[in-house]
């Protein structure tokens, strides 16, 4: 793939991954638009309408350009800010997905004497967003993962140093399956190993930048919640770019 297109790759994907949502925004602006131009209505209904068309275009227009900058402008999942953040290279980790791995082949090379295993945790009585079944479609994989159970994870007490979640965690929807979830990976992770988890936050900036759509993602203060309840303590805890925050979270001293 030359240069030149894989700079959008971020956005591309967002595309294909949300099509249905982009096109319901072209649709009701050209409804809308049409209504404007060719109905006489009430002036009330017709600020209405106006303020209605403008939210769905900023949105559309402006969720765009988010995506692009923090994936394509930034780079955050090209992923090469994760060995100077780590703190220290691990010795056996594991990377958690939902279908959709494009992280894997990376820490891979970043960190080459280490060993690993990759887990598809996708259930889709959990995962029920449309997104993610259209991004599985792709099956992008950079090896063959390994099919897992949120609460039953396929690996032995205190087995892992690093264990990585980026953008995948926000997929599991339901609060106690969640924490399920999390449970496991305080299990698997050995002391004073890290879990890096990687996602938007439902807040303001987002909230700017996605409009509704950030009602997909969760709060700050639902992902110190479940680290606490799981038995996690958050060791540090940053942002790359001002719409994605970065945990990081070690076990609890017993």
């Amino acid at each position: 793939m030359n240069s030149a297109a894989a700079k959008y790759d971020g956005v591309k994907s967002i595309l294909r991954y949300n099509a249905p949502y982009y096109v319901q925004s072209a649709c009701i602006l050209v409804v809308l638009g049409a209504t404007l131009a060719l109905i006489h209505t009430p002036l009330a209904f017709r600020l209405t309408l106006f303020v209605i068309a403008g939210l769905a275009a900023f949105w559309t227009l402006i969720s765009l350009l988010a995506s692009y900058y923090v994936y394509d402008y930034i780079g955050v999942t090209r992923w090469n800010w994760i060995p100077a953040a780590i703190s220290f290279p691990p010795r056996r980790w594991v990377n958690l997905h939902a279908g959709l791995d494009d992280s894997t082949q990376k820490l891979a090379a970043f960190f080459p004497d280490s060993e690993h295993i990759v887990l598809d945790v996708y259930d889709p009585l959990e995962m029920t967003e449309r997104s993610i079944a259209r991004a599985r479609q792709e099956r992008r994989f950079a090896e063959p993962p390994n099919q897992a159970r949120l609460d039953a994870l396929p690996l032995t007490d205190d087995s892992c140093d690093a264990v990585f979640l980026l953008f995948s965690a926000h997929e599991i929807r339901n609060p106690k399956r969640r924490l399920d979830f999390f449970v496991e990976l305080a299990r698997i992770l050995a002391p004073p190993g890290e879990l890096l988890l990687v996602e938007h936050l439902r807040d303001w900036k987002n909230f700017v930048a996605f409009g509704p759509g950030c009602l997909h993602f969760f709060s700050r203060s639902d992902w110190l919640r479940v680290a606490t309840q799981a038995g996690l303590v958050i060791t540090q805890e940053n942002s790359i770019t001002p719409l994605v925050r970065c945990f990081f979270m070690q076990k609890r001293a017993a």
